[in-house]
């Protein structure tokens, strides 16, 4: 019931800021017009780019499965990864990708469930730590032009990044001091902090692979800001090293809180912090701002299209529906919460 209606609420919102955002038929001629324009070569870079983020993101996901002893083979792991991508773009919620990725990581082993979805959920909290370190990083080489002209954006950045590192702190703090069995239960995200203990029991001593998969999401990071860059050149947006540059000063910014489950996939928000971000910070016409996140998002896309077709060949005969699986993964994720 709790899926139902945020993922009805995400479908609102979703639906309102598009509407503001191409209320304006004017501004809705400019995008087409620079559409029309963009040089066709930088978007086929950009689509290069995400591939890439794709490729570190799967390497980074095995490290995490081989830390557990599970082995899909690094060609299988790439195509459950693009699997999940699919589901997390295309199906209406924020968490079906990771079900799907979760779930076929328990098909290859009956006896380590458990670990197989605790990878994904460092898997998903390395993504997410490599995102806040970029982000400190451009945010103090920006941080005059952001504090003038972003204030709003740079105070939910900083609620969401302490929010992502008060969970990794109290995960450390629970496992360090073995407290798990003595959280109430009806604490506020009691499962969660008992699963981020589980995470670290089984990950925490293990500094080399932490390390890898912490530099491995950092460059994902990296080629996904890329991409947008590239949706920019094509658009006759931005050139240069300063270009660069000022591109990604504000992508973590615009990732960290598009990572919030407030729309589906991001579509909507996305779009209404590029129009005010570009704008503000580097003059960008705001038609011209709202084509580039557009374009950007689909790179992203196109990649999850293919994780769409891979699963078409992937799935097996008579395999189980997502409702299923569904049933299965929280099956395992309560036995984490409640050990017996």
């Amino acid at each position: 019931m709790k899926r139902t209606l945020l993922t009805l609420l995400q479908a609102t919102v979703t639906i309102l800021l598009l509407w503001w955002i191409f209320r304006d038929p004017a501004k809705n001629r400019a995008m087409a017009e620079a559409l029309r324009q963009a040089e066709w070569i930088w978007l086929f870079l950009g689509v290069g780019a995400v591939g890439m983020a794709c490729l570190l993101q799967t390497q980074r996901w095995s490290i995490l499965l081989s830390v557990q002893g599970i082995s899909l083979g690094w060609w299988r792991t790439l195509r459950v990864y693009m699997i999940g991508m699919f589901f997390n773009l295309f199906l209406l919620g924020s968490t079906g990708g990771d079900v799907v990725k979760i779930y076929y990581a328990m098909r290859e082993t009956a006896t380590r469930k458990g670990a197989a979805f605790l990878s994904v959920l460092v898997d998903r909290m390395m993504g997410l730590l490599g995102l806040v370190a970029v982000a400190l990083i451009v945010v103090t080489l920006r941080w005059s032009a952001l504090a003038t002209k972003a204030p709003a954006e740079l105070v939910a950045l900083g609620i969401i990044m302490g929010g992502m590192l008060a969970a990794v702190a109290v995960g450390f703090f629970v496992d360090r001091f073995n407290l798990s069995d003595r959280i109430p239960k009806k604490l506020p995200m009691h499962g969660r902090i008992v699963e981020f203990a589980s995470a670290f029991s089984l990950y925490a001593r293990d500094g080399k692979a932490l390390a890898a998969t912490f530099g491995l999401s950092v460059t994902a990071h990296l080629f996904n800001f890329l991409a947008f860059y590239c949706a920019a050149r094509a658009l006759h947006e931005f050139s240069g090293p300063t270009g660069l540059v000022d591109s990604f000063s504000v992508m973590p910014i615009i990732m960290t809180i598009t990572s919030l489950p407030i729309s589906l996939s991001g579509v909507g928000v996305r779009e209404a912090l590029f129009e005010k971000l570009f704008f503000s910070l580097f003059g960008t016409p705001q038609a011209i701002a709202v084509m580039i996140s557009v374009a950007g998002f689909m790179m992203i896309v196109f990649w999850g299209l293919v994780g769409g077709i891979t699963y078409l060949f992937y799935r097996p005969t008579g395999g189980l529906h997502l409702k299923e699986m569904r049933e299965e993964v929280d099956s395992v994720e309560e036995g984490i919460e409640n050990p017996s």
